[in-house]
């Protein structure tokens, strides 16, 4: 996970006095998504290894709004109750990877609007601005990359922003380490430039410390943190089930397994290669993929939801027909499927299953019943006129479709 670090770093590390170190989270919604594991598991390891975790969310950042000056795309601006929400609301997501607490080496979180909101403009101006050169942050990385598209005053200020989160934090917190994607470098290496000159220290002397991330790109070249449709895969149920999200890492491609071994577990390097070693002997077992999926899912949504999600994968994708309507209840909540209205069950296979949407229409479903393609609830179905087997449970369908597509349905509650 190592991309670059600032001078100085590896002898403080070196010391082994405990750092404390911050990485910054973006409240703008109530969820965290996978691709937030990137510093998730920065600040895992910094906690492991005997450091001081913080965590800020950018409540006072998260009041302006996007900082990129475009009119599409832009981000809506939030007011303070929903900021806080959304904040308790990741506090409670970030507790299943860090412990919280008030031991040393126990995370914190911190919100810059604690800071950021009593700051004066003029107190900013005379107290940040000035130690700041227009030159050296035009040669900023993120602000070129930016210029030809146009640049807002609000995104050419936002290291200054940053520069002033680190100061705070390493004045006030004693956090002498920001963590950050390798995007970031410019206005992480921004905030030394101002803890350096605040603190009176010599050129090129180190008050305070930089690391960054590589940017995560997939090997098979998928982006990562989306699904196939191109959906975020949250790090909540309310916005991912855990079903879907244990789905997302089982699905991994073998290229990317190698990466996400490294950066999404604390396994050891002999175990990561003990899984790898299995994927190159056995491809079609997905041990490393079943190994991460379990892992991620018991973090993010427990144990219990953990193994629901296995047992529910496995029956999903088993060759036998499901006949336990616990199970299919459970399955049709996890992966959705159709709704019969009563009427349609009696109104024959093909109409039945053309009115449940599986079909186009009946001429459809019938040419497909008629070739020996459709079993339900383990039956063959042979005459398209024919009514549905009786229903699992009195309310369930397990519709198989071909060799690889499967359907589950239920027969609509009456009113």
């Amino acid at each position: 996970m190592f991309h670059a670090a600032s001078a100085g770093l590896e002898d403080r590390l070196a010391s082994g006095r405990p750092i404390a170190g911050y990485n910054g989270f973006d409240p703008s919604g109530p969820w965290l998504h996978i691709g937030n594991l990137v510093p998730i598991f920065g600040l895992i390891h910094l906690q492991r290894h005997g450091g001081r975790p913080v965590v800020l969310v950018g409540g006072g950042t998260g009041m302006i709004g996007d900082p990129s000056g475009r009119a599409a795309g832009e981000r809506q601006l939030l007011d303070r109750e929903t900021l806080a929400a959304n904040v308790a609301s990741q506090r409670e997501q970030l507790g299943r990877f860090l412990h919280f607490g008030t031991g040393p080496a126990d995370a914190e979180m911190v919100n810059n609007l604690d800071w950021l909101g009593e700051l004066e403009v003029i107190d900013f101006l005379r107290d940040t601005g000035k130690h700041f050169t227009v030159p050296y942050m035009l040669a900023k990385d993120s602000v070129q990359l930016r210029l030809e598209r146009g640049l807002s005053y609000t995104e050419f200020s936002y290291m200054l922003l940053q520069a002033v989160d680190f100061e705070h934090l390493y004045r006030v917190h004693g956090v002498e380490m920001q963590m950050g994607g390798a995007d970031q470098w410019g206005n992480i290496t921004a905030g030394l430039e101002l803890i350096r000159r605040k603190g009176g220290a010599a050129e090129g002397e180190a008050l305070a410390y930089a690391l960054s991330y590589p940017l995560l790109l997939a090997p098979s070249g998928a982006k990562f943190g989306k699904s196939e449709g191109g959906e975020s895969i949250w790090l909540s149920a309310e916005g991912t089930p855990p079903f879907a999200f244990y789905q997302h890492w089982l699905n991994t491609d073998d290229r990317d397994m190698a990466v996400y071994l490294r950066w999404f577990t604390t396994l050891s390097a002999d175990e990561v290669a003990r899984l790898e070693a299995e994927v190159a002997s056995n491809p079609g077992a997905r041990a490393a993929q079943r190994w991460l999926a379990k892992d991620l899912t018991t973090r993010v949504h427990g144990e219990a939801a953990a193994e629901a999600a296995v047992r529910d994968s496995e029956a999903l994708f088993a060759p036998e027909p499901i006949r336990d309507p616990v199970v299919l209840e459970r399955l049709h909540g996890s992966v959705g499927g159709f709704t019969l209205e009563p009427a349609a069950v009696s109104a024959g296979a093909a109409a039945a299953l053309a009115a449940a949407g599986l079909f186009s229409s009946n001429g459809e479903a019938r040419r497909m019943i008629q070739n020996g393609g459709i079993t339900v609830n383990g039956e063959p179905l042979r005459d398209p006129a024919a009514p549905l087997p009786a229903a699992i449970g009195g309310a369930w369908y397990e519709v198989r479709i071909g060799k690889r597509r499967r359907e589950l349905g239920r027969i609509a509650a009456t009113r």
